[in-house]
């Protein structure tokens, strides 16, 4: 059956476009414009009651319900689970995808739309701000290239959803002023997953 994916073109949403296209899911694409406020819509809360994408519907959730979810780290951990791919069956590397997920969820990414927010978006010009969270992203840029300085993938041999949703985020390092020269294992990494053909479709949602 189709999942229903309610997202926008942000790297949150992304995640889980490229999470569908990889797992070759069919899912439909309900666009929800957050720079027209479409979040805030009645029906859309109903779905996800923090007014944020993505979120999903699976008509054929657990036990046959239909199941809606919020937050991309939950999204991406049940379509493992659901189809038992992209994330490692052994325990020690599931833990470590599961552990390099929670980072990307708790500071890779809201660090980096802080990041965002200050050097691209902001009425004000901040310089407080603008020191705190660049420097915070390049900081967090340095954790990641010595993860993968270790390790081909996040998990370790295994190219996971913990990848997957990080990969994103750094797909707008131009936006924190971020040189991927400058961490070199990260850019290896980045390279070989903008290459792959899932990922390309997916950066495309919503067209």
């Amino acid at each position: 059956m189709t999942i229903e994916l309610y997202t926008w073109s942000t790297p949150n949403g992304y995640k889980v476009s490229i999470a569908l296209e990889e797992l070759q899911l069919p899912y439909e694409v309900h666009p929800i414009n957050i720079t027209r406020d479409e979040q805030f819509a009645p029906d859309f809360l109903k779905i996800s009651p923090n007014n944020k994408i993505p979120a999903i519907v699976d008509p054929d959730g657990p036990g046959g319900e239909p199941l809606a979810l919020f937050e991309s780290g939950a999204i991406l951990l049940y379509l493992a689970k659901k189809t038992g791919r992209l994330m490692p069956k052994d325990p020690r590397s599931y833990w470590t995808a599961v552990q390099w997920l929670m980072w990307q969820m708790g500071g890779f990414g809201p660090m980096l739309g802080q990041a965002h927010h200050f050097l691209r978006f902001a009425k004000e010009d901040i310089p407080y701000a603008k020191d705190r969270y660049s420097n915070e992203a390049r900081r967090l840029y340095g954790v990641l290239d010595k993860r993968l300085a270790e390790a081909e993938w996040l998990a370790g041999e295994e190219y996971s959803m913990a990848d997957i949703a990080t990969f994103p985020w750094a797909g707008r390092h131009e936006w924190q002023q971020i040189d991927l020269e400058d961490f070199p294992n990260v850019k290896r990494w980045f390279d070989a997953i903008a290459a792959r053909p899932a990922v390309q479709k997916g950066r495309q949602v919503p067209q």
